[in-house]
């Protein structure tokens, strides 16, 4: 017996949200028949394919397989259905972004909303291993990633070439200084995003090239959190330029090993990069100044 289209899409749809009372809300019917179908389509394979936990929905390994094709299927649905639409205007849509740093994501994402109101938007931000895990596994239509795999699946594109800075507050003793080594940095209290992130990936292997060790390192949760440790003073951040929002009370100090170049890239499913959402944020992204300073008025 074969499965029906109203069954993928509910199994589809649950496995996008996590959830099937959101998944009952994107297809406009009834949280039953979500579970019902999804219920049925088990039954018939004779496999699970969710584990129901108390923060949502988890796929089993049955539901990732199943989920990486109905997904490819859903988006051919979607395209299918916009190529027959209008290209009048842009019309209510959503898009799941994700990112490892809030820049350059953040300058793209406001433009794009600005451009497209009727959009709606879900950001993430995440360190580098899991925005990585969540575009192989399709969690994400778009994700805003630091030197990502290159992998078939996925369709890349360099929006951005940047270098690694060390970032302190104004009134720091070594602010006035034009560089700085390693060496100099390892004496300091360093702050860094948390294990799996790719500066840490980075700072870490490149200390270990120079024979230098990091014994003072302040671990943090996520690029906000080590700005604001920063900026009350816990320590010397080492941050991609223009990773962070402008602030008067930064500045940012070229580091002697580390002045190789690094590049963000949009990262799409290949499948997914014809959807008009998804290439309209790519034509939003070629466009904006990602490098723009801030508003001396509002930077923190």
């Amino acid at each position: 017996m074969k499965p029906s289209p109203y069954q993928i899409t509910a199994f589809t749809h649950a496995a996008r949200e996590r959830s099937f009372s959101r998944a009952a809300g994107a297809l406009g019917v009834t949280q039953s028949s979500i579970t019902q179908h999804v219920a049925k389509l088990e039954a018939l394979m004779g496999v699970q394919l969710f584990v129901r936990r108390r923060e949502g929905l988890e796929l089993t390994r049955a539901g990732r397989d199943l989920f990486e094709l109905s997904d490819r299927l859903r988006t051919m649905e979607e395209i299918v259905a916009e190529r027959v639409a209008s290209y009048g205007s842009m019309g209510a849509g959503e898009l799941r972004i994700i990112a490892n740093c809030p820049r350059p994501a953040m300058p793209v994402i406001a433009r794009f909303v600005a451009l497209y109101p009727e959009v709606q938007i879900e950001f993430g931000l995440h360190r580098w291993d899991e925005a990585m895990r969540r575009m192989r596994e399709r969690e994400a239509d778009i994700g805003v990633i630091t030197e990502p795999d290159r992998l078939p699946a996925l369709h890349c594109r360099e929006i951005e070439v940047t270098r690694y800075l060390a970032v302190m507050r104004h009134d720091h003793r070594l602010a006035g200084r034009r560089r700085l080594s390693l060496r100099e940095l390892a004496a300091e209290r360093l702050v860094l995003p948390e294990d799996g992130s790719f500066t840490q990936r980075v700072v870490q292997a490149t200390a270990r090239e120079a024979g230098v060790r990091l014994s003072r390192v302040l671990k943090t949760w996520t690029f906000p959190v080590v700005k604001e440790a920063i900026l009350h003073g816990a320590g010397i951040g080492i941050a991609l330029e223009n990773s962070l929002f402008p602030s008067r009370h930064l500045v940012e100090i070229p580091i002697d090993e580390m002045a190789g170049a690094y590049r963000n890239y949009l990262v799409t499913p290949a499948d997914k990069r014809e959807l008009r959402a998804v290439r309209s944020f790519f034509d939003v992204a070629a466009e904006t100044d990602i490098s723009a300073g801030a508003d001396p008025e509002y930077a923190l």
